[in-house]
């Protein structure tokens, strides 16, 4: 039974397949960037990911849930877009393809699909395949190609190495790592990029402030304190590894994110405290998906227990 509750009502042409387009011409900066900083590669890897991600949806809704399909919503391209940003671009094929399992099998379609899940599909497929196969994951290449290139350390590691007193470490530049000359997952190594796709999802509404403010903001306080109250680090912090992508692109998911501002604020302090803080401390030189991974399973209280004021409702 459907139950329509008295109007006015607030009409929207609005849709899951609309924000899903809008989502993905987004990621066009970054994924264009991503092609001519690492050629080949990041062509094979981005369409493999994609194409494992529909492959895997189609399956599972078809032969295990037995509903109709849901690929017209374009959130399955969208993750695999978003797993390729988040994995090396001499990543093998194989590898992949379990990644991608993961993410749609059971960081998606395990929880009921599109809506009913807890976290963040694409990072739940990129931390397995972290922590499954941590060599391939975090070699990282510095040329274009995808098979025999040579790879180096990506800034995150320069300056962890810098922060440690390593000898003959030097900062990277911020203007390599804002415009993307660095090395590093495929879609995260240029800021502007990024920054690009994410003001056109603000001006298109398809996202707010809130989120992507509150990380930032937060995060470049907490470097500032953790890494000597130096500035630079704290906004090399900011450029390097996937604080943009996670901010723009991965924290704001509808679905495992908070639903109003004022949780979207506290969400967002979170999940930039905890990139910072291991980042500092912790095993990895990339916090930002784990960080939103934990933020995810806090969603539902937040949504509980931030509520604005219900209207007619005074307060005491």
């Amino acid at each position: 039974m459907l139950n329509v509750s008295l109007s006015p009502h607030v009409h929207s042409g609005n849709s899951t397949q609309k924000c899903m387009l809008q989502v993905l011409i987004g990621l066009c900066p970054a994924l264009l960037w991503s092609f001519y900083q690492f050629g080949s590669g990041a062509v094979i890897v981005t369409l493999a990911s994609v194409a494992f991600c529909v492959l895997f949806e189609f399956l599972i809704t078809r032969f295990l849930l037995k509903t109709p399909s849901t690929l017209g919503d374009l959130s399955a391209i969208v993750t695999g877009v978003l797993l390729a940003f988040n994995v090396p671009s001499n990543l093998p094929i194989w590898i992949i393809a379990i990644g991608a399992l993961v993410a749609i099998g059971v960081g998606k379609m395990a929880f009921g699909g599109l809506g009913c899940n807890i976290f963040n599909p694409a990072l739940v497929g990129r931390v397995f395949l972290l922590i499954a196969y941590p060599v391939q994951m975090t070699t990282w290449p510095t040329q274009a190609g995808y098979a025999d290139v040579e790879t180096g350390a990506t800034p995150l590691a320069l300056i962890g190495q810098y922060i440690n007193g390593v000898a003959n470490v030097q900062l990277p530049e911020i203007m390599d790592c804002l415009v993307g000359q660095t090395g590093g997952s495929l879609g995260e190594v240029s800021a502007c990029a990024l920054i690009l796709g994410g003001i056109y999802m603000l001006v298109r509404k398809t996202i707010t402030w809130h989120i992507p403010v509150a990380i930032l903001v937060s995060a470049f306080v907490f470097a500032f304190l953790f890494f000597g109250f130096d500035a630079t680090i704290a906004v090399e912090e900011l450029l390097c590894g996937g604080m943009m992508l996670g901010a723009i692109f991965m924290a704001t998911d509808y679905v495992s994110s908070p639903m109003n501002n004022r949780s979207q604020l506290i969400y967002g302090c979170c999940i930039g405290f905890l990139t910072i803080v291991i980042r500092r401390y912790g095993a990895y030189p990339e916090g930002m998906s784990f960080a939103i991974l934990i933020m995810n399973a806090f969603t539902p209280l937040l949504n509980k227990y931030v509520k604005p004021t219900r209207f007619g409702v005074v307060k005491k």
